[in-house]
Order: C-alpha cells, then sequence, then structure tokens
C-alpha cells in the first residue's frame, strides 16, 4: 500500500482523521520490511497510540527496534516468538502478552492463521 503514493496518501489521510476523532486505528503487524522503508508509514507506526507486534523477520527487528525505542530484552517477545505471543505498544508502553487457544477448540480453528490449519482450510486443525 505504501509502495504507490496515492494509497500511502490515503491511508495517511484516514489515520490522521481516526487520530483527530480520538480513536486508536489499530493493526497487527508482521514483517513489516516494506512499512519500514516508507517514511509516511514509519511516521505512522511511531506516532500510534496501540500496536500488536507478533514475531517479526530478522530484517525488519533493527530498524523495528530503532523506531518504536523496545529495548534487547523486548525484542525477546516478538523474536522466533510462538504463535499467539507478541508485545503490544499501548502509548508509551512496551508489554509483552501470550494469547493462546487450545488447537482442539472452535475458536483455534476460527482464529488460526497457519497455513493448512482452521476452518477455511477444510476444517482440519
Amino acid at each position: 500500500m505504501f509502495e504507490n503514493e496515492f494509497s500511502a496518501a490515503f491511508f495517511n489521510s484516514a489515520w490522521r482523521q481516526f487520530r483527530k476523532r480520538n480513536a486508536y486505528p489499530t493493526a497487527i503487524t508482521q514483517n513489516v520490511e516494506y512499512l519500514l522503508d516508507s517514511v509516511q508509514a514509519s511516521t505512522m507506526l511511531s506516532n500510534s497510540e496501540f500496536i500488536v507486534m507478533l514475531n517479526q523477520a530478522a530484517s525488519d527487528r533493527e530498524k523495528l527496534a530503532r523506531l518504536l525505542n523496545i529495548s534487547e530484552e523486548q525484542m525477546g517477545h516478538i523474536t522466533n516468538a510462538p504463535a499467539g505471543c507478541g508485545l503490544i505498544k499501548y502509548g508509551s508502553a512496551l508489554v509483552p502478552f501470550v494469547n493462546r487457544f487450545p488447537s482442539n477448540t472452535e475458536l483455534y480453528r476460527l482464529m488460526t492463521t497457519r497455513p493448512g490449519e482452521g476452518r477455511f482450510a477444510g476444517g482440519r486443525a
């Protein structure tokens, strides 16, 4: 989205309108290398009040750590993190989280993003 200047401008405008109305635009980030290469996207990310970060690719970690002031210890929560684990940025606080569902439940089948699993992969879990 941010590689095209028109879509980048649209999302930047929408993000500003949400913030102007005291809303928290939220996102789940994973493998954000292209976002971090965009000045607009980096600015939006660094100024967002609420971000959920999951396991990050090695190429993303250093840039993300610099952008959001994530310590080495905190980086451990998004480095080779198991599914359902990560780091939440809320305001200036960075908080680790673990959110696991038993794999034999309907909720897991609805929520999983693992290839070949879940309701949209023929119901296998």
